[in-house]
């Protein structure tokens, strides 16, 4: 956001005229770091001046590529758009509506999940608009990040569809994370990370300030969209596979496809950073990093015991303890720490195949209508 009561003075090159939050002035000294709207060369962009953090080369030039992996996904997901409305929801509405359609363990279930879903992609989108895109200074992984954040948007939009289809009370669903402990804890352990990003007098380019990027990034995509989503995931598709709330089900599935992506494009992130800026990662910050991963398994699982006291649907709390350390291994390795639960193993392989889903796909057996394209509008 520009903010016009910045020094608009320009600098010694004319094309280094300051504004606000676009790209970083390394004629500066760190301490007294701006962010400015080009670099302050005039020259062609160079493969070799692109960094994902604290980079000179000017952000408003998406080309050339340097991290072909960022403008892939971006593609990819472009490809997978995808709109709530697309989903029917009449089987999900006669199901709720039928006094024995579902368990009151099953309702407890669906609530509980809506209410953390309903808040969290709406943190997530504000983590990304208004602190990771003002750090990472690389075009092709800003183009990417500016997806993520619509489909953040288009995740709120589906749990706010499903709560209004099933006429649901939205001001319990949306105010969850404020009165149930369990979606209270996960939230509270989140803010602080999200706030070192957000913070308007937060920047990049001393190795203290850099770390706690790196820390942040970690939390929100390894523990945030890679740990405390799947709890959640697994139960309501669990619902879909016994042909139960399909319709809800069918939008949980698609956005499990986003938030895989999300966690994948967090990931190559995190270890691009790491290798250009190996003297973040130090043994300590390892260990930190493992540290908080087992803290995010902990708040998880209290939540998956909170959502589903009693066994259901064939699950119980002590799978997901199992699950939840089999995913939290595979968050270590994708980083590259040690892992935290030697012989973790996968109780739930089924969610392989829901992570590797394609549009066209009927999974639940349900009709989802094509997204209109540009060509089919009626302008009149």
């Amino acid at each position: 956001m520009l903010n016009f009561e910045d020094d608009m003075t320009p600098a010694t090159a004319p094309a280094g005229v300051r504004m606000a939050s676009m790209g970083i002035d390394a004629a500066l000294d760190a301490n007294e770091q701006t962010y400015t709207i080009a670099s302050t060369s005039t020259g062609r962009i160079r493969v070799e001046d692109k960094r994902i953090i604290n980079s000179n080369a000017d952000v408003n030039q998406l080309v050339p590529f340097k991290y072909k992996w960022a403008w892939e996904k971006y593609l990819a997901g472009c490809a997978n758009h995808w709109m709530p409305q697309e989903v029917n929801m009449s089987a999900d509405i006669a199901l709720w509506k039928t006094p024995n359609g579902l368990t009151d363990d099953e309702r407890r279930l669906v609530m509980r999940n809506l209410g953390f879903f309903s808040t969290a992609d709406s943190l997530a989108a504000n983590n990304i608009a208004l602190g990771t895109y003002r750090h990472i200074t690389n075009p092709e992984c800003r183009q990417y990040l500016l997806r993520q954040a619509f489909e953040e948007a288009i995740h709120t939009h589906a749990y706010q569809y499903i709560v209004e289809s099933l006429g649901l009370d939205e001001g319990e669903v949306f105010n969850m994370y404020h009165e149930v402990g369990s979606i209270r804890d996960k939230d509270e352990f989140l803010l602080p990370f999200i706030d070192v990003l957000t913070n308007p007098d937060f920047k990049t380019g001393t190795p203290e300030n850099d770390q706690k990027l790196l820390r942040s990034l970690i939390v929100f995509a390894c523990i945030m969209e890679g740990l405390f989503f799947y709890v959640g995931f697994v139960q309501i598709l669990a619902l879909g596979r016994q042909n139960k709330m399909t319709g809800a089900a069918e939008q949980y599935q698609y956005i499990l496809r986003d938030e895989s992506m999300h966690l994948n494009f967090g990931v190559d992130v995190i270890n691009q950073i790491k290798l250009e800026n190996p003297h973040l990662w130090t043994p300590a910050f390892r260990e930190e990093v493992r540290g908080l991963i087992q803290k995010g398994v902990e708040l998880e699982y209290r939540y998956a015991e909170d959502t589903m006291p009693r066994g259901v649907l064939g699950l119980n709390a002590g799978m997901f303890k199992e699950y939840l350390r089999f995913i939290a291994n595979r968050r270590c390795q994708q980083i590259g720490i040690d892992v935290l639960y030697q012989g973790a193993t996968n109780p739930f392989p089924w969610m392989a195949e829901m992570i590797d889903l394609k549009k066209e796909k009927n999974f639940f057996e349900t009709r989802v209508t094509e997204y209109q394209t540009g060509g089919a509008l009626s302008w009149d």
